[in-house]
């Protein structure tokens, strides 16, 4: 056997082994076990949980509710330490502030029964309890509104239903299994898992028109108020309509489940007379911004600490309920995440920043406007904010526990998670896909390539809570929550320790402009 052949391998070994080793990238584990100290012993879950649901109610964007949540979160920041602590202006709201002050809604006969009702925001009054048969409106296109033409002043108009309810076996809640966790490993370019599925678009939208258009004739009408179906379990949904701060009033709507529509409609169409009575009272007053609530952990670096590393998640929610998993939870998890590293005392390199945005709901204005603030103005001009980016981390898929994190198609960070997860491990939270998920705030800084993600989240009930009256305290899970704190706080220091930003997807150039 040759030695010096013996010598030559061992040193091209040797080398080898000092390439990859200075590629591994480097967990202070130290620090992970002081993360999860401070985070499972001395949580702050509860106490947020209650001050930001319970307390806070109702977040409507531009709402009275939603600026007084402001105030006291900026405030909890501040008894937390934190720095440059503001509300800030985010982008411009056309709808204004709204509110609703009562919904009342029963049947008074063939006998009596008070329905559980939601109604749609930005939608007028009643004037006072308005009683009556309702007239049901049977409509598939624009030209059947010549049918009614001249025939529903002051009447209670109940529009035909464009859902059915069917038995699901399903369970509300699951968690993932190690079969599910592996195949979302797997690559899919083609497709995504999300929570819309194979959702109708295109019908959604025709359906949208056909509804904006029978609004606008039911008031030209003079009707007296609108009844949709929306929601299931007897749970009414929350949605809002098209509106302009200025424009006449639409006329007062109200949701009701799909069973308590579902009767009402079924007794009409057996000849059975029905008569309702109903009020509500909803108030429109000038608020005419987005907001955001934003704090910091400033970076110690000389170097570094202008750049920043973004937590976040959308404040503002629906009126029905206190809007507790979507998307308290979110800000709750951040806002644990922040208090856990502040506690520490960590001197992180680069600022850590919390953004608690508004306006999600109406098309993610709160992290829109953010971004045309500091990162990529309204006429396309990259700011100083755009090289100071360092990665946003985004929690807005309910209560449930994170189990991993998806890449949005950035190959290039894959290593960097795969390590930066491992020690989470035996906690369920591992799992490291490629693939693109949506519908929320880190799509604002994806879509400039920037290394934005959202979290691999258990489903629990998301479908059936949000966006309904019941999404209350009830639906938060403390102990994923807390789980979730952890996870956040140490992949937020990592970034904000790391020598370098996490890498960027190559954008066109069009985008960038």
């Amino acid at each position: 056997m040759n030695r010096k052949f013996l010598l030559s391998s061992s040193m091209l070994l040797f080398l080898f082994c000092g390439i990859v080793s200075s590629q591994v990238e480097p967990v202070d584990l130290n620090m992970i076990y002081k993360i999860k100290h401070e985070g499972f012993k001395n949580s702050d879950i509860e106490e947020l949980s209650f001050w930001m649901t319970d307390f806070a109610g109702p977040r409507l964007t531009a709402s009275n509710g939603k600026k007084k949540a402001n105030i006291w979160v900026s405030k909890r920041m501040k008894e937390y330490g934190l720095e440059n602590v503001r509300i800030e202006v985010a982008r411009p709201f056309d709808r204004g502030g709204w509110e609703n002050q009562k919904a009342y809604i029963a049947m008074t006969s063939p006998y009596y029964v008070c329905f559980t009702a939601n109604p749609k925001a930005w939608t007028g009054s009643t004037k006072g309890k308005i009683k009556g048969s309702p007239v049901l409106l049977e409509i598939n296109n624009e030209s059947d509104l010549d049918n009614y033409r001249g025939k529903l002043k002051g009447k209670i108009i109940i529009m035909p239903s464009i859902s059915t309810y069917e038995v699901s076996f399903e369970p509300l809640a699951e968690r993932y299994s190690d079969e599910e966790l592996e195949n979302l490993e797997q690559v899919n370019y083609a497709g995504r898992r999300g929570r819309w599925g194979n959702f109708d678009f295109e019908a959604y939208r025709k359906r949208r028109m056909l509804q904006q258009k029978s609004a606008e004739f039911l008031r030209d009408e003079g009707a007296a108020a609108i009844l949709t179906s929306s929601g299931v379990f007897n749970v009414p949904r929350s949605s809002g309509a098209s509106y302009t701060a200025g424009e006449e009033k639409p006329i007062a709507e109200i949701y009701l489940p799909v069973e308590a529509h579902g009767r009402i409609v079924r007794l009409m169409q057996h000849d059975v007379k029905v008569e309702l009575e109903l009020e509500v009272r909803n108030s429109f007053y000038k608020s005419p911004d987005v907001t955001n609530v934003i704090g910091e952990i400033p970076g110690t670096d000389p170097e570094l600490k202008d750049e920043i590393v973004l937590l976040g998640g959308h404040y503002d929610s629906w009126h029905g309920g206190t809007g507790a998993s979507d998307n308290a939870s979110g800000c709750i998890v951040m806002m644990e995440a922040m208090r856990i590293l502040k506690s520490l005392d960590i001197k992180p390199r680069r600022t850590i920043r919390i953004a608690l945005w508004g306006g999600e709901e109406q098309g993610l204005h709160g992290s829109r406007g953010y971004v045309e603030k500091y990162i990529r103005d309204t006429e396309g001009n990259m700011l100083e904010g755009y090289d100071k980016f360092a990665a946003y981390f985004n929690m807005d898929n309910g209560t449930g526990k994170f189990r991993g994190i998806y890449l949005q198609e950035n190959d290039m960070v894959k290593p960097v998670f795969e390590a930066w997860l491992k020690p989470f491990k035996d906690m369920g939270c591992s799992t490291v896909t490629l693939r693109n998920t949506s519908g929320t705030d880190h799509l604002s800084f994806d879509a400039l390539g920037l290394p934005a993600f959202q979290f691999i989240q258990d489903e629990i009930e998301y479908g059936r809570g949000y966006h309904t009256v019941m999404d209350t305290y009830e639906r938060l899970i403390m102990d994923d929550l807390r789980h979730n704190a952890v996870v956040v706080a140490s992949l937020a220091y990592h970034a904000a320790m790391r020598d370098e930003v996490l890498p960027r997807k190559p954008v066109p150039e069009e985008r960038r402009r």
